[in-house]
């Protein structure tokens, strides 16, 4: 690599007690491209990188056939100077139900606070960063899409960029389907998914049919509709499937498609914004990222502030993508970069 990767652990006060006793102490990387060490005044913008459900930070070093991990594909970015130099921020939100989704929760715990009031701080501690929103910007795919529309729109004074990659949105498609799949699925739990999770943590993971579709729903679940004593609750009933509306509602206010219009002045001060999904996404994301690009633009961001971008393809394998955006963001959020 031409830049390099310090390794970092984070002892979060957020975390501190989190109701499902995970790790307080969290890894964090943070990538410093090529020529940091020998400018010593520079200072230089920032991207952090978060993940899509069941993710790990060291997973972002996993190589698959004929292809490069992230780690060094954004760094072929910076060494062949297709964009500025920037700052690149690996951050950890697991859980033990798989995922954060990036806020806070009684039923996981004070992710959104640990982002921003935690490790944003931190690595403007202890890097030369330019510490502005306009210079920051957030990126992920799938959950960490998701993460990626919402942090800027609650925290327009940390993040003015973001890149989302198929991020969870429009959630009468993407969501409500996985229900219907579910109340099958519990069929064999007696309606109870906790039942199900007992099974799941006694045996090794994603061993029966259930297990991907059921983690989705309770991990979901306890991000955006727990009670205040930690406990899922689900946004349908787990026999008939038919939907709960006062906890359905509770999902619908995190739909960043729906959200925008309650954060439009935010949504207008982005410096940039890059929306793409594949055409085939299992979970219909292409047309959640067709909703969400036309709500900012009815927002009022300028159309020559977004890259907006459809292509061929699923789900999953759209890693290829990542280069492309984190050099757009790159060029966008340069300190001497002028909004457009």
């Amino acid at each position: 690599m031409a830049g390099r990767i310090d390794e970092h652990v984070i002892d979060s006060t957020a975390l501190r007690g989190n109701p499902l006793d995970d790790p307080h102490e969290r890894p964090l990387w943070v990538y410093v491209p090529p020529g940091y060490d020998d400018e010593a005044g520079r200072r230089y913008a920032s991207v952090y990188v978060i993940q899509g459900y069941t993710g790990q930070l060291s997973m972002w070093r996993n190589r698959t056939p004929f292809r490069q991990p992230f780690v060094e594909t954004a760094d072929a970015v910076f060494a062949s100077e297709q964009a500025p130099p920037t700052i690149v921020v690996y951050v950890d939100a697991w859980t033990a139900y798989g995922g954060s989704q990036f806020v806070d929760s009684p039923g996981t715990g004070k992710y959104h606070t640990y982002l921003c009031d935690e490790v944003v701080p931190f690595v403007d501690r202890h890097y030369r960063t330019v510490a502005r929103p306009e210079n920051r910007a957030i990126s992920g795919k799938s959950s960490g899409g998701f993460g990626a529309m919402i942090t800027p729109m609650l925290r327009p004074d940390l993040f003015a960029a973001l890149a989302t990659h198929a991020g969870d949105s429009l959630y009468e498609f993407c969501y409500v389907p996985e229900f219907a799949k579910a109340v099958r699925l519990l069929r064999d739990y007696d309606g109870d998914i906790q039942r199900w999770w007992e099974d799941f943590r006694a045996r090794t993971a994603f061993t029966k049919e259930a297990d991907q579709a059921l983690l989705m729903i309770l991990g979901v679940s306890a991000c955006f509709s727990a009670a205040l004593d930690g406990t899922p609750m689900l946004p349908f009933d787990p026999v008939t499937g038919q939907l709960i509306p006062p906890v359905w509602q509770r999902w619908l206010e995190w739909d960043p498609v729906r959200m925008v219009q309650q954060h439009s002045e935010a949504v207008r001060s982005w410096r940039g914004v890059w929306i793409d999904a594949g055409t085939r996404d299992e979970w219909f994301l292409d047309i959640g990222a067709e909703a969400f690009h036309r709500e900012v633009t009815r927002a009022g961001l300028a159309e020559d502030r977004i890259h907006f971008e459809l292509f061929d393809a699923g789900h999953g394998g759209i890693d290829y993508r990542y280069p492309a955006a984190l050099a757009w963001l790159a060029r966008r959020i340069a300190p001497e970069a002028e909004p457009s």
